[in-house]
């Protein structure tokens, strides 16, 4: 089972019970501190500027940083998590606010792809991934959508199966969305590029697409 640095961050989502295991880290970025009652969890760190929060919150184990910088408090938050040692990370209140956040939030899973780390944003009822020269599945059972975009000017070597609409082997470019509005038939879902990079779309609860992530390895 793997350990996961789980990222709180500050945009709405619906409130649900944190699934936590002793190993996990929770990190709330500035106002993401503000969320954790939503999940029942309390932070191991709090971190950022806290230009959102207003002010330092009272907690045990701060990591301020300035307002004028380069990177985002999620970002901090991430090298934080990697410093600790994790190489799961999952987003929550990370995207549905803010569109350049939730943008900025996707460019985040992408450098955590080519860090060699898995990365899961969460919204309300749905889960995003990046993936690089390299697959991932998702089980069985599933319902809903499905979308796959090319994050590069071009993904080579795609395949999608266990799709409504599969591909093999195909090409994607970051200027035709053609892996947009896929869907689930009920069995396994194997996704792949061989070289390129991916952010990978469905529809899920919060609750699942922890379970699954938690219990797969890294492709």
């Amino acid at each position: 089972m793997k350990k996961i640095c789980f990222i709180i961050g500050a945009a709405p989502f619906e409130a649900f019970p944190l699934p936590l295991s002793p190993s996990d880290t929770v990190i709330a970025a500035d106002a993401g501190f503000l969320r954790l009652g939503d999940l029942g969890a309390q932070a191991d760190v709090v971190i950022g500027d806290f230009d959102s929060l207003g002010a330092l919150p009272q907690h045990k184990h701060i990591i301020p940083a300035p307002t004028e910088k380069d990177e985002t408090d999620t970002l901090l938050a991430v090298r934080e998590g990697l410093r600790l040692g994790h190489d799961t990370f999952v987003f929550i209140g990370g995207a549905g606010g803010r569109f350049d956040h939730t943008l900025a939030n996707i460019q985040t899973l992408t450098f955590l792809a080519q860090s060699g780390v898995r990365g899961l944003l969460l919204g309300d009822r749905f889960a995003m991934t990046v993936i690089q020269d390299g697959a991932m599945a998702l089980p069985a059972g599933k319902s809903g959508g499905v979308s796959v975009f090319c994050l590069g000017e071009r993904a080579e070597g795609v395949t999608l199966r266990g799709l409504k609409y599969p591909l093999n082997n195909a090409e994607l470019t970051y200027s035709f969305p053609v892996g947009v509005s896929n869907a689930f038939t009920g069995g396994k879902v194997e996704i792949s590029v061989e070289c390129g990079t991916l952010l990978v779309y469905w529809e899920d609860t919060p609750e699942s697409a922890i379970e699954f992530f938690r219990q797969t390895e890294k492709s």
